[in-house]
């Protein structure tokens, strides 16, 4: 006897150069035994110290000062690798920015547009810079980061990035029609973060593994998420959408109901648009042994159900703003049934989506 399981995914569409080195105060310890931890975000908060008059192209000796402040997104991946409580080093990923103040009027209007879709990008290893700042949406760079410090408190789980210098990029320079100013320091940036661990690694003498285990994240309660956070809240349905089967294999839909768990609603707009969550399926089976719990198998996956227009409902009982269309609201749900998720005419190749950049 076979049990078979299907199980939706929601996927949403968010080196320092020079003489400026983007370094640790910690070290590396010598010995390969030990515990190595690849930790993410599970909150903090973000600073940006800006000078206005240099944004705006004014010549002056005072500088006119703005701050910015964000929280960062619960579950940012901002992955950081930690030996022995020890930081390692950071590795590609981003944290996404929630503002938590009102827009400022002086700010260059490329910057104000972007301001609550923004994110801290670790680049890769070979990049000019380390760390920059862009929009999630586009991939537009206003700020690349230099000259900052990374520090972690192992016993607190605290990542502190301090003393970034804010250099304004080539494309936002030349955006507000001043490409000299490519280069020229805007401000400086500050992140504090509490991080969680997702993956847990028990290395022997040789440096060899001899466990892994991946902890469950922290799941923040109701309404305290900040940013948007897709869940799939309930499984209406399942059908075969045509009779008969190909090479002994058929095709299996799942209904879905979408909830946003999240304080912000969610970009919801159709195609062409691809600002929208995407909902691949994937079946699997469980079998083997008297009570069919020996094997997990995979043998089955779908193509991607792209969302298009939104609900208001409240299936989750999270409590809904009443946001649908375009936008699927704080606390609201919207509903695919079976038969329209497996339409052919609105699905696509996952190939066609990066789970983490969208």
């Amino acid at each position: 006897m076979l049990s078979y399981f299907m199980l939706p995914l929601v996927l949403l569409f968010i080196n320092s150069s020079g003489n400026s080195v983007a370094g640790s105060k910690q070290k590396s310890p010598e010995s390969q035994t030990g515990t190595l931890q690849k930790m993410i975000v599970a909150d903090g908060s973000v600073t940006m110290d800006l000078d206005l008059n240099r944004l705006n192209g004014i010549s002056s000796v005072a500088a006119r000062p703005a701050t910015l402040h964000f929280a960062a997104a619960a579950n940012s991946f901002f992955p950081i690798l930690v030996f022995n409580v020890l930081l390692r080093g950071p590795e590609p990923g981003s944290i996404a920015l929630v503002p938590q103040v009102q827009a400022i009027p002086a700010l260059p209007a490329p910057l104000a547009a972007s301001l609550k879709q923004l994110v801290v990008e670790k680049l890769p290893s070979d990049a000019a810079f380390d760390l920059a700042v862009r929009d999630s949406n586009t991939g537009f760079t206003f700020f690349n980061i230099e000259g900052h410090q990374y520090d972690y408190d192992g016993k607190a789980q605290l990542l502190s990035i301090t003393g970034g210098r804010l250099l304004v990029s080539k494309e936002f320079a030349e955006s507000l029609g001043r490409p000299s100013d490519a280069g020229a320091v805007a401000g400086e940036i500050s992140i504090g973060a509490t991080m969680q661990p997702v993956e847990i690694t028990q290395l022997d003498e040789n440096g060899d593994v001899k466990s892994a285990i991946l902890p469950a994240l922290n799941q923040p309660g109701v309404g305290t998420v900040p940013g948007p956070d897709v869940i799939i809240g309930e499984l209406i349905g399942l059908v075969q959408s045509q009779t008969g089967s190909v090479g002994g294999r058929v095709g299996l839909a799942l209904g879905t109901d979408a909830c946003n768990k999240g304080t912000i609603d969610v970009d919801w707009f159709a195609l062409p648009s691809n600002d929208h969550p995407f909902i691949p399926q994937n079946v699997y089976r469980r079998s083997g042994g008297a009570d069919n719990t020996q094997r997990f198998e995979q043998i089955g996956q779908s193509w991607g159900k792209h969302a298009f227009t939104a609900a208001s409902s409240n299936t989750c009982g999270f409590g809904c703003n009443g946001v649908g269309g375009s936008h699927l609201g704080s606390g609201c749900s919207d509903a695919y049934g079976a038969g329209l998720n497996g339409s052919q005419t609105g699905i696509g190749s996952r190939a066609w989506v990066n789970p983490f950049t969208g």
